[in-house]
């Protein structure tokens, strides 16, 4: 029998070694690699060849969005499967958008682990429970509350770029030099933002930005 090939992504070696131990008992599953960035899942998932990738979404360097979309790319056999803290909507949308398969929550149990692993294998989806079930609610509420929050996803990288340095407190003029841009194409990069967002003022930008984890509140003090 033929066994599902899975690639670990996570920047926590406690945790891939946990994932690894737990995987490594099942006779269906064999892990392939690991990696602990998504620059290394991309160069990995060319050389192994996966038919799933275990992805965590809050790394350093290269997102994690970015991963999943080159590893889509170039192999579009290969099932991505989010891993996650966060029971954010617009991270799941955003995911889905990638070409994600699935958004499993890091708190599920071992057992969801290994039935959303071979879903996705399958040619199937996979939604933790307590986010399908938040997803269900929201549609069935849908027109009787106050409109939903834009989506992050809307946002260009560089326009995520600009709006985490903002929300960190740097001026506009830093932030072109950081870039080597005029302040002039930063200006319209916050425009921009602010504009899909629907943010206002630099108060509502923080907020949101803590909200959705692009920043925490440590970096603020």
């Amino acid at each position: 029998m033929a066994k599902i090939r899975v690639l670990l992504t996570d920047d926590h070696t406690l945790f891939r070694q946990g994932i690894r131990t737990l995987l490594s008992q099942e006779q269906d599953i064999e892990v392939t690699g690991e990696a602990a960035n998504a620059s290394d899942a991309v160069a990995l998932a060319r050389q192994s060849r996966p038919d799933v990738v275990l992805m965590d979404i809050g790394m350093g360097g290269m997102s994690s969005f970015e991963a999943t979309r080159l590893i889509r790319k170039e192999r579009p056999e290969t099932r991505v499967l989010f891993l996650s803290m966060y029971d954010d909507e617009d991270y799941v949308a955003e995911c889905v958008d990638m070409g994600a398969s699935g958004y499993i929550l890091k708190e599920t149990p071992a057992d969801q682990l290994l039935t959303a692993i071979r879903e996705v294998y399958r040619g199937g989806s996979y939604l933790s429970p307590r986010l399908l079930t938040r997803l269900v609610d929201d549609f069935r509420t849908q027109g009787r509350g106050p409109a939903r929050q834009p989506r992050f996803g809307t946002l260009t990288k560089r326009e995520r770029e600009v709006l985490k340095l903002l929300a960190e407190g740097r001026s506009v003029t830093e932030i072109a030099g950081s870039f080597e841009l005029s302040v002039k194409t930063v200006e319209a990069h916050k425009f921009n933002l602010m504009r899909k967002l629907d943010i206002h003022n630099k108060a509502q930008l923080v907020q949101y930005a803590i909200q959705k984890k692009i920043i925490k509140i440590p970096n603020l003090v």
